[in-house]
């Protein structure tokens, strides 16, 4: 499934419309947001989690959504359960991410 960028005015429509969701916060300046990009992405990829949505939301850019998640440093994590926060994580480590995933399945 691909990742979607999202924003402030998107933000609620999207949880709305997806049961799951995980959203990464990240930050253009910030270098552990990039390197973990590409393992975002292929999360988003991996069977395991068909039927998660994947959401990208710049956290400098969307202080809404970032305040609605809590988020604390970068990158961090947030996942959603039929709009509802359920956990969070400021991780850079693929396992955290894996963990925090198999909450929602």
């Amino acid at each position: 499934m691909a990742i979607v960028k999202t924003n402030d005015a998107e933000f609620g429509t999207l949880l709305k419309d997806n049961e799951k969701v995980i959203v990464k916060f990240y930050a253009d300046w910030c270098g552990s947001c990039k390197l973990f990009a590409p393992k975002f992405r292929r999360l988003s990829e991996d069977e395991r989690f068909t039927g998660i949505s994947f959401l990208d939301v710049n956290a400098e850019e969307n202080p809404e959504t970032r305040k609605l998640a809590g988020v604390t440093n970068l990158p961090f994590f947030a996942i959603y359960h039929k709009g509802e926060l359920v956990e969070t994580v400021s991780a850079s480590k693929e396992e955290s991410i894996v963990e925090l995933l198999g909450k929602l399945n």
